[in-house]
Protein backbone atom coordinates (compact mmCIF):
# COMPACT_ATOMS: atom_id res chain seq x y z
CA UNK A 1 0.00 0.00 0.00
CA UNK A 2 2.72 2.70 0.77
CA UNK A 3 4.12 1.49 -2.57
CA UNK A 4 1.59 2.23 -4.12
CA UNK A 5 0.91 5.55 -2.24
CA UNK A 6 4.70 6.08 -3.82
CA UNK A 7 4.20 5.15 -7.58
CA UNK A 8 1.16 7.85 -7.15
CA UNK A 9 3.89 10.64 -6.08
CA UNK A 10 6.39 9.50 -8.77
CA UNK A 11 4.03 10.21 -11.37
CA UNK A 12 2.24 13.12 -10.13
CA UNK A 13 5.92 14.66 -9.99
CA UNK A 14 6.55 13.83 -13.11
CA UNK A 15 3.46 15.24 -14.21
CA UNK A 16 4.24 18.35 -12.56
CA UNK A 17 7.79 18.63 -14.31
CA UNK A 18 6.35 18.27 -17.46
CA UNK A 19 4.38 21.33 -17.35
CA UNK A 20 6.96 23.36 -16.01
CA UNK A 21 9.14 22.15 -19.09
CA UNK A 22 6.69 22.82 -21.54
CA UNK A 23 6.84 26.41 -20.20
CA UNK A 24 10.71 26.54 -20.51
CA UNK A 25 10.47 24.98 -23.67
CA UNK A 26 8.17 27.93 -25.15
CA UNK A 27 9.96 30.44 -23.34
CA UNK A 28 13.60 28.98 -24.75
CA UNK A 29 12.03 28.85 -28.15
CA UNK A 30 12.67 25.32 -28.01
CA UNK A 31 10.08 23.67 -30.31
CA UNK A 32 10.02 21.29 -33.31
CA UNK A 33 9.10 22.49 -36.08
CA UNK A 34 7.37 20.01 -39.05
CA UNK A 35 9.27 19.42 -42.03
CA UNK A 36 9.34 17.07 -44.74
CA UNK A 37 10.35 14.41 -42.48
CA UNK A 38 8.40 15.23 -39.52
CA UNK A 39 5.47 12.86 -38.55
CA UNK A 40 3.33 16.31 -37.16
CA UNK A 41 1.81 19.12 -38.23
CA UNK A 42 1.83 21.50 -35.77
CA UNK A 43 4.78 23.18 -33.69
CA UNK A 44 5.15 21.59 -30.86
CA UNK A 45 7.65 22.23 -27.64
CA UNK A 46 10.50 19.57 -26.90
CA UNK A 47 12.48 18.13 -24.50
CA UNK A 48 9.67 16.97 -21.99
CA UNK A 49 10.95 13.74 -21.29
CA UNK A 50 13.68 15.39 -18.62
CA UNK A 51 10.89 14.99 -16.36
CA UNK A 52 10.89 11.48 -16.55
CA UNK A 53 14.32 11.25 -16.05
CA UNK A 54 14.31 13.36 -12.76
CA UNK A 55 11.54 12.02 -11.45
CA UNK A 56 12.86 8.19 -11.44
CA UNK A 57 16.75 9.27 -10.46
CA UNK A 58 15.07 10.61 -7.46
CA UNK A 59 13.02 8.14 -6.59
CA UNK A 60 16.05 5.68 -6.76
CA UNK A 61 18.13 6.15 -3.80
CA UNK A 62 15.15 6.18 -1.59
CA UNK A 63 14.07 2.96 -2.57
CA UNK A 64 18.00 2.09 -1.83
CA UNK A 65 17.35 3.70 1.47
CA UNK A 66 14.71 1.55 2.27
CA UNK A 67 16.70 -2.17 0.86
CA UNK A 68 14.42 -2.15 -1.68
CA UNK A 69 16.94 -1.63 -4.31
CA UNK A 70 20.84 -2.74 -4.24
CA UNK A 71 23.36 -0.01 -4.41
CA UNK A 72 25.34 -1.93 -7.52
CA UNK A 73 22.00 -0.96 -9.10
CA UNK A 74 21.52 1.94 -8.29
CA UNK A 75 24.97 3.11 -9.20
CA UNK A 76 24.24 1.28 -12.92
CA UNK A 77 21.21 3.48 -13.60
CA UNK A 78 22.38 6.17 -12.34
CA UNK A 79 25.48 6.71 -13.80
CA UNK A 80 24.12 5.38 -17.08
CA UNK A 81 21.10 7.28 -17.45
CA UNK A 82 22.29 10.66 -16.39
CA UNK A 83 25.04 10.16 -19.03
CA UNK A 84 23.01 9.25 -21.52
CA UNK A 85 20.19 11.85 -20.70
CA UNK A 86 23.00 14.96 -19.79
CA UNK A 87 24.02 14.32 -23.91
CA UNK A 88 20.35 14.15 -25.31
CA UNK A 89 19.62 17.36 -23.58
CA UNK A 90 22.52 19.35 -25.08
CA UNK A 91 21.75 18.11 -28.31
CA UNK A 92 17.89 18.81 -27.80
CA UNK A 93 19.51 22.78 -27.18
CA UNK A 94 21.90 22.45 -29.81
CA UNK A 95 23.24 19.93 -32.25
CA UNK A 96 26.28 17.20 -31.22
CA UNK A 97 28.09 15.33 -33.66
CA UNK A 98 26.59 11.68 -33.66
CA UNK A 99 29.99 10.24 -33.01
CA UNK A 100 30.31 11.96 -30.05
CA UNK A 101 26.71 10.66 -28.93
CA UNK A 102 27.61 6.98 -29.70
CA UNK A 103 30.83 7.34 -28.11
CA UNK A 104 29.17 8.38 -24.57
CA UNK A 105 26.34 5.93 -25.24
CA UNK A 106 29.08 3.36 -25.33
CA UNK A 107 30.61 3.85 -22.42
CA UNK A 108 27.38 4.39 -19.91
CA UNK A 109 26.58 1.22 -22.06
CA UNK A 110 29.76 -0.49 -20.68
CA UNK A 111 29.32 1.59 -16.85
CA UNK A 112 26.18 -0.31 -16.59
CA UNK A 113 27.17 -3.52 -17.74
CA UNK A 114 29.94 -3.32 -15.11
CA UNK A 115 27.75 -2.19 -12.45
CA UNK A 116 25.01 -4.92 -13.24
CA UNK A 117 27.88 -8.08 -12.81
CA UNK A 118 28.23 -8.12 -17.13
CA UNK A 119 26.07 -9.99 -18.82
CA UNK A 120 24.06 -13.70 -17.00
CA UNK A 121 23.85 -17.08 -18.52
CA UNK A 122 21.52 -17.18 -21.32
CA UNK A 123 19.02 -20.60 -21.24
CA UNK A 124 18.30 -21.76 -24.56
CA UNK A 125 16.00 -24.77 -25.13
CA UNK A 126 16.29 -25.82 -21.34
CA UNK A 127 20.76 -25.21 -21.67
CA UNK A 128 22.72 -22.65 -20.00
CA UNK A 129 25.03 -20.96 -21.94
CA UNK A 130 27.90 -19.09 -20.34
CA UNK A 131 29.22 -16.71 -23.71
CA UNK A 132 31.89 -15.40 -21.97
CA UNK A 133 33.50 -12.13 -23.00
CA UNK A 134 31.44 -12.74 -26.04
CA UNK A 135 28.65 -11.96 -24.34
CA UNK A 136 29.78 -8.86 -22.53
CA UNK A 137 30.32 -7.43 -25.86
CA UNK A 138 27.16 -8.56 -27.42
CA UNK A 139 25.58 -7.09 -24.40
CA UNK A 140 26.86 -3.60 -25.19
CA UNK A 141 25.86 -3.54 -28.69
CA UNK A 142 22.34 -4.83 -27.73
CA UNK A 143 21.95 -1.83 -25.01
CA UNK A 144 23.44 0.83 -27.47
CA UNK A 145 21.30 -0.13 -30.27
CA UNK A 146 17.87 -0.47 -27.56
CA UNK A 147 19.08 3.41 -26.73
CA UNK A 148 19.22 4.55 -30.25
CA UNK A 149 16.03 2.57 -31.46
CA UNK A 150 13.88 4.10 -28.81
CA UNK A 151 15.04 7.55 -30.20
CA UNK A 152 14.40 6.67 -33.53
CA UNK A 153 10.93 5.04 -32.44
CA UNK A 154 9.81 8.43 -31.19
CA UNK A 155 8.48 9.78 -33.69
CA UNK A 156 4.57 10.40 -32.98
CA UNK A 157 2.44 11.61 -30.06
CA UNK A 158 2.59 9.18 -27.40
CA UNK A 159 4.34 6.04 -28.96
CA UNK A 160 7.23 6.07 -26.58
CA UNK A 161 5.57 6.40 -23.66
CA UNK A 162 2.88 4.00 -24.13
CA UNK A 163 5.77 1.38 -25.13
CA UNK A 164 7.38 2.27 -21.88
CA UNK A 165 4.78 2.45 -19.79
CA UNK A 166 3.26 -1.39 -20.77
CA UNK A 167 6.86 -2.83 -21.18
CA UNK A 168 7.18 -1.52 -17.54
CA UNK A 169 3.89 -2.98 -15.93
CA UNK A 170 4.31 -5.84 -17.65
CA UNK A 171 7.63 -6.38 -16.69
CA UNK A 172 6.90 -5.78 -13.05
CA UNK A 173 4.31 -8.24 -13.45
CA UNK A 174 6.47 -11.25 -15.23
CA UNK A 175 8.96 -10.35 -12.76
CA UNK A 176 6.71 -11.09 -9.53
CA UNK A 177 5.70 -14.20 -11.01
CA UNK A 178 8.79 -15.47 -11.42
CA UNK A 179 9.86 -14.60 -7.81
CA UNK A 180 7.45 -13.07 -6.03
CA UNK A 181 9.79 -13.10 -2.60
CA UNK A 182 12.08 -10.22 -4.34
CA UNK A 183 11.55 -6.75 -4.58
CA UNK A 184 12.75 -5.91 -7.81
CA UNK A 185 9.49 -6.26 -9.52
CA UNK A 186 8.99 -2.45 -8.07
CA UNK A 187 11.97 -1.06 -10.06
CA UNK A 188 10.20 -1.43 -13.31
CA UNK A 189 6.76 -0.53 -11.79
CA UNK A 190 8.11 2.28 -10.56
CA UNK A 191 9.39 3.91 -14.18
CA UNK A 192 5.87 2.88 -15.38
CA UNK A 193 4.91 5.84 -13.00
CA UNK A 194 6.97 8.17 -14.21
CA UNK A 195 6.40 7.70 -17.71
CA UNK A 196 2.64 7.64 -17.00
CA UNK A 197 3.24 11.08 -15.08
CA UNK A 198 4.87 12.52 -18.72
CA UNK A 199 2.24 10.69 -21.10
CA UNK A 200 -0.62 12.65 -19.69
CA UNK A 201 1.10 15.73 -22.15
CA UNK A 202 2.20 13.71 -24.62
CA UNK A 203 -0.74 11.64 -25.43
CA UNK A 204 -2.29 12.08 -28.96
CA UNK A 205 -2.56 14.91 -29.81
CA UNK A 206 0.71 15.67 -28.09
CA UNK A 207 1.09 18.94 -25.70
CA UNK A 208 5.02 18.49 -25.52
CA UNK A 209 7.33 15.99 -27.12
CA UNK A 210 10.00 13.48 -25.28
CA UNK A 211 13.10 15.17 -26.79
CA UNK A 212 16.25 13.16 -27.15
CA UNK A 213 17.01 13.57 -23.39
CA UNK A 214 13.97 11.36 -22.55
CA UNK A 215 13.77 8.77 -25.48
CA UNK A 216 17.73 8.15 -24.85
CA UNK A 217 17.54 7.60 -20.72
CA UNK A 218 14.10 5.53 -21.47
CA UNK A 219 16.23 2.93 -24.23
CA UNK A 220 19.22 2.71 -22.18
CA UNK A 221 17.32 2.11 -18.92
CA UNK A 222 14.70 -0.76 -20.56
CA UNK A 223 18.20 -2.64 -21.87
CA UNK A 224 19.71 -2.72 -18.06
CA UNK A 225 16.31 -3.14 -16.42
CA UNK A 226 16.11 -6.40 -19.27
CA UNK A 227 19.75 -7.35 -18.55
CA UNK A 228 18.96 -6.93 -14.24
CA UNK A 229 15.86 -9.12 -14.77
CA UNK A 230 18.13 -11.94 -16.44
CA UNK A 231 20.53 -11.84 -13.67
CA UNK A 232 16.83 -12.79 -11.65
CA UNK A 233 15.88 -15.34 -13.93
CA UNK A 234 17.96 -16.48 -16.94
CA UNK A 235 14.42 -17.00 -18.65
CA UNK A 236 13.83 -13.07 -18.16
CA UNK A 237 16.05 -12.15 -20.85
CA UNK A 238 13.87 -13.41 -23.24
CA UNK A 239 10.62 -12.49 -21.81
CA UNK A 240 11.85 -8.48 -22.12
CA UNK A 241 12.91 -9.17 -25.39
CA UNK A 242 9.42 -10.40 -26.40
CA UNK A 243 7.93 -7.73 -24.15
CA UNK A 244 10.11 -5.25 -26.59
CA UNK A 245 9.32 -6.58 -29.90
CA UNK A 246 7.10 -3.93 -31.18
CA UNK A 247 10.14 -1.74 -31.17
CA UNK A 248 12.91 -3.66 -31.95
CA UNK A 249 11.31 -5.42 -34.68
CA UNK A 250 10.23 -1.97 -36.68
CA UNK A 251 13.58 -0.16 -35.60
CA UNK A 252 15.37 -2.97 -36.70
CA UNK A 253 14.13 -3.60 -40.67
CA UNK A 254 13.83 -0.59 -41.26
CA UNK A 255 17.47 0.51 -40.26
CA UNK A 256 18.83 -3.05 -42.06
CA UNK A 257 16.83 -2.00 -45.48
CA UNK A 258 18.41 1.86 -45.08
CA UNK A 259 21.94 0.34 -44.23
CA UNK A 260 21.33 -2.00 -47.44
CA UNK A 261 20.85 0.56 -49.77
CA UNK A 262 23.38 2.54 -48.50
CA UNK A 263 21.93 5.04 -46.76
CA UNK A 264 23.29 7.08 -43.31
CA UNK A 265 21.73 5.32 -40.19
CA UNK A 266 21.45 8.40 -38.26
CA UNK A 267 20.00 10.58 -40.64
CA UNK A 268 16.69 11.99 -40.32
CA UNK A 269 13.70 10.21 -41.88
CA UNK A 270 10.22 8.85 -41.71
CA UNK A 271 10.36 5.16 -43.38
CA UNK A 272 9.82 3.39 -40.38
CA UNK A 273 6.11 1.39 -40.33
CA UNK A 274 4.64 3.04 -37.54
CA UNK A 275 5.32 6.50 -39.26
CA UNK A 276 3.83 5.03 -42.42
CA UNK A 277 0.35 3.10 -40.78
CA UNK A 278 -0.03 6.90 -39.05
CA UNK A 279 -0.22 8.62 -42.62
CA UNK A 280 -2.23 5.77 -43.93
CA UNK A 281 -4.73 6.51 -41.01
CA UNK A 282 -4.18 9.97 -40.89
CA UNK A 283 -3.85 10.34 -37.03
CA UNK A 284 -1.36 9.34 -34.43
CA UNK A 285 -3.51 7.73 -31.92
CA UNK A 286 -5.17 4.85 -33.91
CA UNK A 287 -1.34 4.00 -34.39
CA UNK A 288 -0.47 4.18 -30.23
CA UNK A 289 -3.42 2.82 -29.13
CA UNK A 290 -2.46 -0.05 -31.53
CA UNK A 291 1.08 -0.82 -30.30
CA UNK A 292 -0.85 -0.58 -26.88
CA UNK A 293 -3.36 -3.40 -27.66
CA UNK A 294 -0.48 -5.36 -29.08
CA UNK A 295 1.83 -5.27 -25.94
CA UNK A 296 -0.61 -6.28 -23.67
CA UNK A 297 -2.75 -8.70 -25.39
CA UNK A 298 -0.31 -10.56 -27.77
CA UNK A 299 3.15 -9.82 -26.45
CA UNK A 300 2.04 -9.86 -22.76
CA UNK A 301 0.85 -13.82 -22.62
CA UNK A 302 3.61 -14.99 -24.74
CA UNK A 303 5.90 -13.51 -22.50
CA UNK A 304 3.88 -15.01 -19.51
CA UNK A 305 4.18 -18.36 -21.20
CA UNK A 306 8.39 -18.07 -21.49
CA UNK A 307 8.08 -16.62 -18.00
CA UNK A 308 6.43 -19.50 -16.29
CA UNK A 309 8.46 -22.23 -18.67
CA UNK A 310 5.79 -23.44 -20.18
CA UNK A 311 7.28 -22.29 -23.44
CA UNK A 312 11.38 -21.90 -24.44
CA UNK A 313 12.33 -18.65 -24.80
CA UNK A 314 13.42 -18.48 -28.25
CA UNK A 315 10.33 -20.28 -29.20
CA UNK A 316 8.94 -17.75 -27.87
CA UNK A 317 10.30 -14.70 -29.55
CA UNK A 318 9.73 -16.27 -32.65
CA UNK A 319 6.17 -16.63 -32.35
CA UNK A 320 5.84 -13.26 -30.91
CA UNK A 321 8.06 -11.67 -33.47
CA UNK A 322 6.19 -13.31 -36.65
CA UNK A 323 3.26 -11.20 -36.76
CA UNK A 324 5.00 -8.22 -36.20
CA UNK A 325 7.31 -9.05 -38.98
CA UNK A 326 4.21 -9.25 -41.55
CA UNK A 327 2.67 -6.04 -39.50
CA UNK A 328 6.54 -4.43 -40.51
CA UNK A 329 6.32 -5.58 -44.27
CA UNK A 330 2.72 -4.40 -44.51
CA UNK A 331 3.66 -0.85 -43.51
CA UNK A 332 6.51 -0.52 -45.00
CA UNK A 333 9.46 -0.55 -43.21
CA UNK A 334 12.68 1.01 -44.33
CA UNK A 335 11.16 1.69 -47.75
CA UNK A 336 12.24 4.52 -49.28
CA UNK A 337 9.53 5.19 -51.37
CA UNK A 338 7.22 5.30 -48.21
CA UNK A 339 8.66 8.27 -46.86
CA UNK A 340 7.11 10.77 -49.94
CA UNK A 341 3.61 8.76 -49.73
Amino acid sequence: MIFGWFLLLTSAISWALTGFLRRYALAQNLIDIPNERSSHSIPTPRGGGLAIVISLLAALPILNRLDLLATNVLVALWGAGCAVAVTGFLDDHGHIAARWRLLVHFCAAVWGLYWLGGFPTLTVFGYLIDLGWLGYVLAVIYIVWLLNLYNFMDGIDGLASIEAVTVCASGALMVWLVRPDLTAWMLPALLAASVFGFLLWNFPPARIFMGDAGSGFLGITLALLSIQAAWIDAQLIWVWLILLGVFIVDATITLCRRVHRGEKFYKAHCSHAYQFASRILGAHRPVTLAVCAINIFWLLPVAALVALEKLDGIVGMVVSYLPLFLLAYRYKAGDWQAQDR
